[in-house]
């Protein structure tokens, strides 16, 4: 048990809700393998409490907290800064306390990119098709940017939304360029040439566990060596990833980037190394 102390330095994480959410068990467990004097708190914070909420962290000296639904794009005008990343995003992930005022930015491509980063491939041949064009989606898009992805093909179903979303980039030319969008029953034709498959969708999330976005019949359209990436992380492996594996596919699940993109915000935080194992294992073990 880690005791806690007036001199306790707290970090957290907001949301709503907020009682869900797997970032207190990795960077607990990180702090208490690092024995430094920390402790990483969930806030619940309703949408018209957001400004109030971040006032507050000021007085009680907070050193740096995650952002969570739905507050990821909300927080951005109360903030000093956010980084480049952050902005091309639309949202704010990792924010921390400086001399100005509060800082954020965006960790979920540096949790995207991190499993991929591990194969063997040439990202600038690789043609990569996005499920979903939300939030999740656009951190996705910005990953394989860096990764070096010359075309990215984006799939949705409403059709408003879709020219919204690709709308937004506008302002954007590296990326705008490289975006190809997509309507759901384009998915047949595009499928036998996607190398990485990735859903953004929360199709598949408990508790629709034996949901897929695509179906075993669509899935025979894939190549046997395509990568399939699901960012959902329980249950583990999704339904998505169930049908991918019996393709032949390379699987990765959402866990990786879960701890990754973690790793990232507590090194910004603590400003030294983290124990990257000790917050992944503990995952594995609560997930069990």
């Amino acid at each position: 048990m880690v005791l806690i102390t007036g001199a306790t330095k707290l970090l957290g994480i907001i949301g709503d809700p907020v009682e869900h959410s797997l970032s207190p068990v990795m960077h607990n467990a990180a702090i208490e393998q690092m024995g430094i004097d920390y402790v990483y708190i969930p806030f619940p914070v309703k949408p018209n409490n957001l400004a109030i909420a971040i006032a507050g962290f000021a007085t009680i000296d907070l050193i740096g907290f995650s952002v969570t639904i739905p507050h990821k794009q909300a927080i951005i005008p109360l903030l000093s800064e956010v980084t480049p990343e952050a902005e091309m995003i639309g949202a704010v992930n990792t924010v921390w306390r400086t001399k100005v005022g509060w800082q954020g930015t965006n960790t979920d491509v540096i949790g995207f990119v991190a499993p991929l980063q591990n194969l063997e491939r040439n990202w600038h041949q690789v043609t990569p098709v996005i499920l979903g064009n939300g939030g999740a989606a656009r951190a996705v898009i910005v990953g394989l940017i860096q990764l070096g992805c010359q075309e990215i093909h984006i799939v949705g179903r409403n059709k408003d939304k879709m020219a919204q979303f690709y709308q937004s980039w506008q302002d954007n030319r590296e990326i705008i360029k490289k975006l190809k969008i997509h309507y759901w029953e384009g998915l047949n034709a595009l499928l036998p040439a996607a190398e990485l498959l990735i859903n953004t969708t929360p199709i598949g999330m408990y508790p629709q566990v034996e949901q897929s976005p695509i179906d075993a019949q669509l899935f025979k359209k894939l190549s046997s060596d395509a990568i399939v990436y699901d960012l959902i992380y329980t249950p583990n492996p999704t339904k998505f990833l169930q049908l991918a594996q019996k393709q032949g596919a390379i699987i990765i699940d959402g866990l990786e980037m879960l701890v990754q993109q973690g790793v990232a915000a507590l090194e910004i935080w603590l400003q030294q190394p983290v124990p990257v194992d000790v917050m992944r294992q503990s995952l594995q073990r609560h997930l069990i």
